[in-house]
């Protein structure tokens, strides 16, 4: 096999954006490796969406110790991959991973206790067969475990030098600046929340998004295109056999797919295409106008999908018009 030499061009067309009040910047797109990197996955479309992603300037790789099926085997393949192509650009990567959901059996696989989420992190280290991750995050509250232990575990990972950064993901706003108030008296900020965020879920922006400001946090918005809605595959009003509604994946379900949301979905591919854009880059576009968002993550099953995401960083601003459009068309906000 030829051996991998990243495209020479590749910083050309990414824009970076700072997280939050810190010196460290991400790709506007990042990468997750949610699905379609795990055991039960070919290795070489990973490697193939890794490759394509790393050529266009997308630095950031996203997992969680529970990523796969089976759990882990995200890990494993980002460390395969690493071996095989990637790992003389270690520098030029920002990989990030997570603990916080049922990793193992038994009272230490699961939530906040300073066991699991230190035992996690090491099983992560040597999964992708690292050193340290750039971002090191606890992936949900424990609500029976003292928050000061689970940010004392945090900020261990990084003065151990497991980890570079710490952050949180799916904090509600109270509780976050709670914790960022923790670490930062334990000597290590938090560096970035990781939060649900797209067109049909905006309750990030009442009251988390000025509290992530307020602590100089940046954000990274997961499941922008509310996985897959908000893109072409349901236009037509049926649901694809090879979808992940069909398949029930993740979080999204058939029953998800109303008649109203098919409408909405309908309104905003139009108003997308008048835009010149598909409706995903239209989506991707949205959520990045935000302005402390500092960067928002796709998933992906093909390299298509990912250069379709970069391309939506060429796209010229929002106009007021437009955006007063958006709202009009999302008002009243949409429930399941």
């Amino acid at each position: 096999m030829p051996q991998y030499l990243a495209n020479p061009q590749r910083y050309d067309a990414m824009g970076y954006r700072h997280c939050g009040r810190s010196g460290l910047k991400l790709p506007s797109v990042s990468l997750g490796l949610w699905h379609n990197f795990g055991g039960v996955d070919a290795l070489e479309t990973g490697r193939a969406l890794l490759r394509t992603a790393f050529d266009h300037g997308i630095t950031h790789f996203d997992l969680a110790n529970n990523y796969g099926p089976p759990p882990g085997s995200a890990e494993s393949t980002l460390g395969a991959v690493l071996r095989s192509d990637l790992a003389v650009y270690r520098d030029e990567l920002v990989i990030s991973t997570k603990a916080g959901y049922t990793m193992t059996q038994g009272p230490y696989g699961d939530w906040g206790s300073r066991k699991y989420l230190l035992s996690s992190l090491d099983q992560s280290l040597r999964r992708m067969g690292l050193d340290y991750v750039d971002i090191f995050y606890h992936h949900r509250p424990d609500p029976h475990t003292p928050l000061e232990e689970s940010m004392a575990a945090l900020a261990f990972a990084v003065t151990s030098g497991r980890a570079l950064y710490v952050g949180l993901s799916n904090y509600p706003a109270p509780l976050m600046s709670q914790a960022a108030a923790l670490l930062r008296e334990m000597g290590t900020p938090c560096l970035i929340h990781q939060s649900r965020y797209n067109m049909l879920e905006r309750t990030i922006e009442g009251e988390l998004l000025p509290a992530l400001q307020a602590q100089g946090m940046g954000c990274i918005a997961f499941s922008p295109l509310a996985q897959g809605v908000l893109t072409d595959r349901y236009l037509a009003g049926t649901i694809p056999p090879d979808s992940r509604a069909a398949g029930a994946v993740g979080f999204l379900r058939p029953e998800h797919l109303t008649a109203e949301k098919a409408r909405l979905v309908g309104r905003l591919n139009r108003l997308a295409l008048e835009c010149d854009q598909t409706l995903a880059q239209f989506a991707l576009r949205w959520v990045l106008r935000h302005p402390g968002m500092s960067s928002v993550l796709i998933g992906a099953s093909r390299p298509s999908q990912v250069l379709d995401a970069v391309k939506a960083l060429a796209a010229p601003a929002f106009t007021d018009a437009q955006l007063a459009e958006v709202d009009r068309l999302l008002m009243p906000p949409l429930r399941e």
